[in-house]
């Protein structure tokens, strides 16, 4: 991983009346990650955002973004940021192309109809070009509000949710073009999303924030590996198999039996040694299925 930090947050607190929307939230994010910013709705997440994009401003701490102080350097560093906060907005009457065209005057870019182009092919809507954006689906208006984003090439990406409604097809278009920008355009991107089943797939560090405050940040796979999995093994002997697994591993919570399965919690070095014991008494194994995701590991931290 790069040292070289895109984002540093330092003490960031917000406050809405008698709401403590962010409460002293410490964050890094460094060059190339794909860094998940997850919790549940109304932990904090958009606000974080808004004060990042500097659409609201912070009542205490610090926000460095590309080494320099986002107060002191505010066009700068935005020069440098493509952003979609909350839902993207278009003029539903005119095509895809003409609505880049109008954001990209407004932005004060001056934008080559290539670029246009280019960055409608980058999001797959090339071929839509000339479609008028009230013909397009919720996930092909995400698309195009991500076209919005990188008509200046920024360096970093923030996205807000960018998989909220979407069917599992827009979904899965949202992590591969993700992804792309991420390998193929060497771009920075800060991710945030309550959906943390989505996030797991395409994130490389994440942090999870819980009532403004910072539950746990790190390295996606080191954080999952240290948690607990939820494994599914299949036998030609249930019954037994139970019965040697309370007593070979106390320790190991069996959370349901279901004819020739049965389900257990456990860290992931222990999976190879209760197959060795089952096997090792004659039980055969047909099917060992480990389910690792955020969602469980979020629920046991929050």
């Amino acid at each position: 991983m790069n040292s070289d930090k895109i984002i540093e947050v330092t003490g960031l607190t917000k406050k809405f009346k008698d709401v403590l929307a962010v409460d002293n939230l410490n964050l890094n994010v460094f060059r190339g990650d794909v860094f998940g910013f997850l919790g549940p709705n109304g932990a904090g997440k958009s606000t974080t955002i808004r004060m990042l994009a500097s659409l609201i401003f912070p009542d205490q701490g610090t926000i460095n973004i590309f080494g320099k102080k986002l107060d002191n350097h505010r066009s700068e560093i935005l020069r440098k940021i493509g952003a979609i906060v909350e839902k993207p907005d278009f003029y539903k009457y005119l095509t895809a192309y003409k609505n880049l065209e109008i954001l990209g005057r407004l932005s004060g870019c001056d934008i080559s109809k290539k670029r246009l182009y280019e960055v409608l092919s980058v999001v797959g809507l090339a071929e839509r070009a000339k479609s008028k954006v009230k013909t397009f689906s919720h996930g092909m208006k995400q698309r195009l509000g991500i076209a919005q984003a990188l008509l200046h090439d920024p360096e970093l990406i923030i996205l807000d949710e960018p998989t909220t409604g979407l069917d599992p097809q827009g979904m899965k278009d949202i992590r591969d073009l993700i992804t792309h920008l991420s390998i193929d355009r060497k771009k920075t991107i800060f991710l945030s999303s309550h959906i943390l089943h989505e996030v797991e797939h395409v994130a490389n560090r994440m942090i999870i924030i819980n009532k403004g405050k910072t539950v746990v940040e790190g390295e996606v796979q080191e954080l999952l590996n240290s948690a607990k999995l939820e494994v599914t093994f299949i036998t030609d002997s249930t019954e037994k198999a139970t019965k040697l697994i309370k007593t070979a591993f106390p320790d190991i919570q069996i959370k349901s039996v279901n004819g020739n399965q049965f389900v257990l919690f456990c860290n992931n070095d222990l999976i190879s040694e209760i197959n060795k014991n089952l096997v090792g008494n004659d039980i055969a194994v047909s099917s060992i299925v480990p389910s690792r995701s955020l969602e469980e590991y979020f629920l046991s931290l929050t």
